[in-house]
């Protein structure tokens, strides 16, 4: 794609279109220059959406060494049902071990999240994406009034983008619902974590997700311990960038 590409008015453009539609763009766009994040039920969703559109779709998903063991089955579970490779991204040892050393396993109860999570998380990530010139994520904005109420459907990535290195990123599913994105996967009978069914809803590390209760908000169960509009992890920092 050598002509510039015009985000705001793309994404304006696609603001009410389909998931399916959007996904179409990323790939007219980037082929397969354009990966797929992948974790969740919306990722999952994400990763159904684009397999029918293209079988060679490129997904990856970050390892950051405490997930949960369902998770883990979860992963191998898409990769199998879908016939597709799942590139795997791990934090860096010579970051982690020190921090481990130091501050033990589970600091992030002291002092927030935000250094475990830039090693375990966010550094793998930013290697991911440094050759890569367009993602996509499962991200909804009803999935976190206070960081992602205003995700649009396509943006240049401010967290990941350098002044040599546009990245652009899409999120198709940012108009849906979790009951829809619920309806969508029970229909098609699409692979999930089995957690789902413990009353886990938003699922990131073993240490740092709980099950929520009836009514709560899917976010309560992520970093329960810190302000509600610092609960991002830095994979979608420009959320809070956006805010401030």
């Amino acid at each position: 794609m050598s002509q510039p590409i015009e985000v705001a008015e793309l994404a304006n453009a696609y603001a009410g279109k389909s998931p399916q539609d959007i996904l179409k763009l990323a790939f007219d766009l980037f082929g397969d220059d354009l990966w797929i994040s992948f974790s969740g039920a919306e990722d999952v969703v994400l990763v159904d959406m684009a397999w029918k559109l293209n079988k060679g779709v490129k997904v990856f998903s970050l390892d950051t060494g405490r997930l949960h063991s369902e998770t883990y089955r979860f992963i191998e579970q898409v990769r199998d049902h879908y016939g597709i490779s799942i590139e795997i991204m791990t934090p860096d040892p010579a970051l982690l071990q020190p921090m481990v050393n130091e501050k033990g396993l589970f600091s992030f109860y002291r002092d927030g999240h935000g250094e475990c999570c830039g090693i375990r998380k966010i550094e793998p990530l930013r290697r991911k994406l440094s050759n890569v010139r367009a993602w996509a994520t499962g991200q909804r904005r009803d999935q976190s009034p206070g960081t992602r109420s205003q995700v649009p459907v396509l943006e240049i990535d401010s967290a990941f983008s350098t002044p040599e290195h546009a990245l652009y990123k899409f999120n198709p599913l940012a108009q849906m619902t979790s009951e829809e994105v619920w309806g969508y996967i029970r229909m098609l009978e699409v692979p999930y974590n089995s957690l789902h069914e413990r009353g886990f809803i938003s699922i990131g590390c073993e240490p740092c997700t709980r099950p929520v209760l009836p009514n709560q908000h899917e976010r309560e169960g992520r970093w329960w311990w810190e302000e509600s509009t610092q609960k991002e992890c830095g994979l979608h920092a420009g959320n809070l960038i956006a805010r401030t």
